[in-house]
């Protein structure tokens, strides 16, 4: 962790705030989201349909809106977005914890969700620019941080959710309204690549900056190719503790098999992105660094497979072993996969953008991955319920591999043909050296 904080330091200050802005957002966004189920069904009675409703708009509303945020972004400036998105993230937090009604609830759901859509963009955008050449190794840094949220929040909110759910939204609000008046006063203001974009001919209109990036077609064929890296590190949610749940049930064993896997995740990721990083820089190209990446994730699946064809014990530590093994093994190289992927897919973002509209480029990003990764996590839903009727444990584990063969093969192509190579200034792409 020392060197870890001598990289960090080693960036200047608004990179550093950044890294610590993501930190907090996460902590604050785990304290309460992985609870808010459980309490509208709960204390507030809602029935099933109104509590997905409630969570399905959240969702919405983020993943629509993230082209709008990353163009605004790109126009008026990367802070206003990030400060705008924290303080709507403050009001939508707050109005959870103190009203019940469900058109409140469902504003309530919609603030949150259009506040990531605000600055998260603009954050990546903004992280981009000021780490200049170290790009690389600055997203394998924000990567730490943006874990290490993930893994503290829900311990925070499972201790404040136990004195009152009201108490968990307040806090994560607080920490929200914190946030914001420190990005006000330490975060220097950085514009937006808009005005440049345009040339010499003035400010393009919105529609015609949208056409160019539409027109971009080895950035929208990444973007399709990544999916399925997003829908197989979310079975770290999903599938993988559903698998565990399926043999050692409901009990306390359980509980801490689950809590063992997002152990595993967050915490490898904490220790060893870094070092996965520089390795990886110091001996791959980008392109083929992702496509170890998501070869490594197809490959997570591989010890359930390995798994489903061995008989399950009746009980004992045989089961123990079986239910809490080989999925900590699949959540290992599932995170192991994003190390390597995901500080080379930042910055591929910026190559195919050709270092302009970048906020805009990775809001579009973000919403073909985030309707990419709802339409696999429904397919996968689909898949483990046909599983378990039809007695084959194995199939879901077949299908998540293959879809990682699948886009690993569609990356690889992508990188032989030269089209992750970066954008020259008219627009088109470099020739690779392969």
């Amino acid at each position: 962790m020392k060197g870890t904080l001598a990289q960090v330091r080693s960036y200047e200050r608004s990179v550093q705030l950044l890294m610590v802005n993501q930190f907090t957002i996460n902590l604050g966004f785990y304290m309460l989201m992985p609870y808010l189920a459980t309490y509208l069904a709960g204390p507030l009675g809602l029935t099933g349909w109104l509590v997905g409703l409630i969570l399905g708009v959240r969702n919405f509303s983020q993943q629509g809106m993230f082209l709008i945020g990353g163009t605004l972004a790109d126009r008026l400036g990367y802070k206003p977005l990030i400060i705008a998105g924290l303080v709507l993230r403050t009001a939508g937090f707050a109005t959870l914890g103190l009203v019940d009604s469900v058109p409140a609830l469902l504003a309530a759901s919609a603030a949150t969700g259009l506040a990531g859509a605000l600055f998260n963009p603009a954050t990546r955008a903004y992280l981009a620019a000021d780490a200049g050449e170290r790009r690389v190794e600055a997203f394998a840094l924000f990567n730490v941080f943006y874990q290490a949220g993930i893994l503290l929040g829900p311990l925070v909110g499972m201790v404040l959710t136990g004195v009152d759910f009201s108490v968990t939204c307040l806090v994560a609000a607080g920490i929200f309204a914190l946030l914001g008046l420190v990005q006000i006063r330490a975060l220097p203001a950085r514009r937006g690549d808009a005005r440049k974009a345009a040339g010499d001919g003035g400010r393009e209109g919105v529609l015609t900056q949208w056409r160019g990036i539409f027109a971009n077609r080895p950035f929208l064929l990444f973007s399709v190719a990544m999916i399925g890296s997003y829908v197989m590190s979310f079975q770290v949610y999903l599938a993988l503790p559903l698998e565990v749940r399926r043999l050692s049930g409901e009990g306390r064993f359980g509980t801490a098999a689950v809590a063992l896997l997002f152990a595993v995740s967050g915490l490898s990721t904490i220790l060893f992105q870094t070092k996965v990083t520089a390795w990886c820089k110091a001996r791959r190209e980008p392109g083929r660094a992702l496509t170890w990446g998501l070869l490594t994730m197809a490959a997570a699946f591989v010890p359930l497979l390995l798994a489903s064809a061995v008989p399950v014990p009746g009980g004992g530590a045989g089961l123990w072993v079986l239910a809490a093994v080989p999925p900590a093994l699949s959540a290992l190289l599932l995170a192991l996969g994003t190390m390597i992927a995901y500080p080379f897919e930042m910055d591929t973002i910026v190559r195919l953008a050709g270092d302009r509209l970048v906020a805009t480029h990775y809001g579009l990003y973000n919403t073909i991955c985030g309707v990419g990764i709802t339409l696999g996590n429904l397919l996968t839903g689909v898949v483990l319920d046909a599983a378990r009727d039809a007695g084959m444990s194995a199939l879901p584990w077949l299908a998540l591999l293959a879809l990682g063969l699948a886009c690993t093969t569609a990356l690889y192509g992508l990188h032989r043909s030269g089209r992750l190579a970066p954008v020259a200034a008219g627009g088109r792409a470099e020739p690779a050296s392969v």
